[in-house]
């Protein structure tokens, strides 16, 4: 019962800070999809007026490695946050987890 007296503070300092990036994370992500939905519509009409012409296949070629090699150093470094202080991360993740399933 000491030991997790002692983890108390760890577990829901942790669960709070990642309910709140969580909840501040979906924001960013739907500000970001709007944004790029946003780009996307502005590409395809200046395409279809024959202002410009977009290459698709050159776009996934050029941004396809950079994605792949993105989400393998951010896994990583995610990995490595989450194992560096265990009670905390926990409380963290699950905290993240509620924050990111929140309706707000």
């Amino acid at each position: 019962m000491d030991a997790l007296r002692d983890l108390l503070p760890d577990l829901s300092v942790g669960a709070l800070l990642g309910f709140a990036a969580g909840v501040a994370l979906r924001h960013i992500g739907r500000i970001a999809l709007i944004l790029l939905g946003v780009l996307f519509i502005t590409l395809q009409l200046l395409a279809y007026f024959d202002l410009i012409s977009v290459n698709w296949l050159r776009v996934q070629a050029l941004t396809e490695p950079w994605l792949r090699q993105g989400s393998e150093a951010g896994g990583a470094w995610l990995s490595r946050v989450l194992t560096a202080n265990l009670p905390f991360a926990g409380a963290f993740t699950a905290g993240l987890l509620l924050g990111l399933r929140a309706r707000m």
